[in-house]
């Protein structure tokens, strides 16, 4: 197995003409450190867990996804926006490649949901889902519809801090992700992207209820050991690699 490429805050590579392209809005970061043999059983074959000092992380990232396009299209301005929750772990692969693998990605529109599960084999799930920006403080709100379980929820609310000059390693292992890998087609895809460099802000969690990360299958206790928050990056996709 080939070395892990070096953790790069910008992309290691261009993506020229794109597959897809898309802007990610109002994020926060949540990251709790679970258990790398937990983590193992869930990742794609062809995959292991990316470690940082030994430990693996799972993080919970709501954010409002705005105007998907493709081929260069221009975005689409209903189908195309809407908030998003995922839970996603970190992954290398035999070509020294770090990603996300995502356990689950919940979305308020069901036909990007369709689309996504059927075309890339994403895990995405229908859910509510609002979010809502005021005086400094963004709340974050889901609960599922399909496929299921029905009913698993989030509720976030963080205060972002000031911008952080220069990131911590840790928090540029867990942001500088420069694609995913997801079983599809009969084996390991690798689908790269692109994006500049994360405007990151430390943030103050001001409320966490949620249970997507246990229905991913992952056990978390007490705060999360990082929370970040962003305004935001637009953001290209390269077609899927083996």
């Amino acid at each position: 197995m080939t070395l892990p490429q070096p953790v790069t805050p910008d992309p290691p590579r261009r993506i020229g003409r794109p597959l897809m392209t898309q802007s990610w809005l109002e994020l926060a970061f949540l990251h709790w450190e679970v258990d790398p043999a937990a983590v193992a059983r869930l990742l794609p074959e062809g995959t292991v867990p990316d470690l940082f000092d030994g430990a693996a992380y799972v993080g919970l990232v709501p954010f409002r996804m705005h105007r998907i396009g493709w081929l260069g299209l221009p975005g689409l301005p209903y189908l195309g926006s809407f908030p998003e929750t995922n839970v996603r772990l970190y992954s290398v692969d035999g070509e020294g490649r770090r990603g996300v693998v995502f356990r689950s990605l919940d979305a308020s529109r069901l036909v990007p949901v369709l689309a996504a599960r059927i075309g890339f084999r994403l895990p995405y799930v229908w859910s509510r889902m609002r979010i809502r920006a005021e005086g400094g403080t963004v709340a974050y709100r889901s609960s599922r519809r399909w496929p299921g379980p029905r009913g698993a929820r989030c509720r976030i609310a963080v205060r972002a801090g000031a911008p952080l000059a220069e990131p911590s390693a840790l928090e540029h292992f867990l942001t500088a992700r420069w694609g995913l890998h997801t079983a599809a087609a009969g084996g390991l895809r690798f689908i790269p992207n692109a994006h500049p460099r994360w405007p990151l802000h430390r943030a103050e969690l001001l409320e966490c209820e949620e249970d997507l990360v246990a229905a991913a299958g992952l056990e978390t206790s007490g705060a999360p050991v990082s929370v970040l928050y962003s305004p935001g990056v637009p953001v290209r996709f390269g077609p899927p690699e083996r």
